[in-house]
């Protein structure tokens, strides 16, 4: 703890209804990242911060709504934090746009260290609106973004993440503008919730929160996992954790339906129809989007072939998606 370092809290954009609080977050060194900087030796000095991680352990921090109400809670051996409980009348504590915002700060003093922000850090919390008529929940690789994960040996993947500004990451054509009007829905002013669900680490969250804002996505919860070594001997894939937070929003929100959305590529079409099984009277649709790789598409085709429990559409673009979108008064 006498580093040099400053400490600071990194709050995860998450969700949550007027009685029940869904935080997390992480608390760790400020490794001074600027991700506005170009050229390849600080893209590349950039990537190494964002998973070279000082973190702060077992700290005791205090959540701060709006009204003056505290929340107690701890970070654990990797700095997250996560409060999951009972939080009674949050509702007139929701601006306009369907945000909780609140503060948290360390409980303790350091005298040795700096404390960034003056240890107050902000975060917020998505409460969907009543006129919500279902939630969207979406991958992000290769799904909205293009990132190459069906490459050989992930060498594109590499290549995207490290050798690339967020600000400069492309992209699915039509995406964002996909997105948008199945937020806004039938009515075009029904508020739909959007989930932003990923295999991604917690170390590429801000990275991510500057793509999707930068590109015009709407705003929503960012749910990534913890970072694991894969050569580690108790390593495990991390397929279950991604299922885990889907299973959770729909546990959530038990009145919405929902919309998934991914790509061909990777897990999605295994845990989008997992899910679709177990509850297939909440799922109102499953969109993948078509990646470039032959044996996975035959693979995939060949899955949902005969399959009627919910429709599924796979797709080369968001114009096709658009269009069913449209044909199923989702739009």
């Amino acid at each position: 703890m006498f580093k040099k370092d400053p400490i600071q809290i990194i709050t995860f954009r998450s969700y949550g209804t007027p009685n029940h609080l869904y935080v997390k977050g992480r608390a760790l060194e400020d490794e001074n990242i600027d991700l506005s900087k170009k050229g390849f030796f600080n893209l590349l000095w950039n990537t190494y911060k964002r998973f070279k991680t000082d973190l702060v352990k077992n700290e005791p921090l205090v959540l701060k709504l709006p009204d003056g109400r505290k929340i107690e809670t701890k970070t654990d051996e990797q700095g997250y934090f996560l409060i999951d409980e009972t939080i009674e009348n949050m509702l007139p504590l929701i601006d306009e746009n369907g945000w909780l915002k609140y503060e948290i700060s360390f409980a303790e003093k350091f005298p040795k260290r700096i404390i960034q922000e003056n240890n107050i850090f902000f975060g917020e919390v998505m409460i969907p609106s009543e006129t919500a008529k279902f939630g969207l929940i979406s991958d992000i690789d290769d799904t909205i973004m293009h990132t190459g994960l069906t490459s050989r040996f992930k060498w594109q993947v590499a290549k995207n993440t490290v050798f690339k500004r967020a600000e400069k990451r492309i992209p699915l054509e039509g995406a964002a503008d996909f997105y948008e009007k199945l937020k806004n829905g039938k009515s075009g002013n029904d508020h739909n919730p959007i989930f932003y669900v990923s295999h991604g680490p917690w170390n590429l969250y801000r990275y991510l929160e500057v793509f999707l804002e930068k590109n015009n996505f709407p705003k929503g919860p960012i749910l990534l996992r913890d970072f694991v070594n894969p050569f580690a001997k108790k390593y495990k894939p991390e397929k279950p954790q991604k299922q885990k937070e889907i299973i959770n929003i729909l546990e959530t929100y038990p009145e919405l339906r929902f919309i998934l959305i991914g790509d061909s590529g990777e897990h999605d079409p295994d845990i989008y129809t997992e899910i679709a099984e177990a509850h297939p009277e909440r799922i109102l649709a499953i969109y993948l989007r078509n990646v470039n790789h032959k044996k996975r598409m035959l693979r995939v085709k060949g899955l949902f072939e005969n399959y009627e429990t919910v429709p599924v559409l796979l797709v080369e673009n968001s114009k096709a998606a658009i269009e069913h979108a449209k044909q199923m008064k989702f739009i």
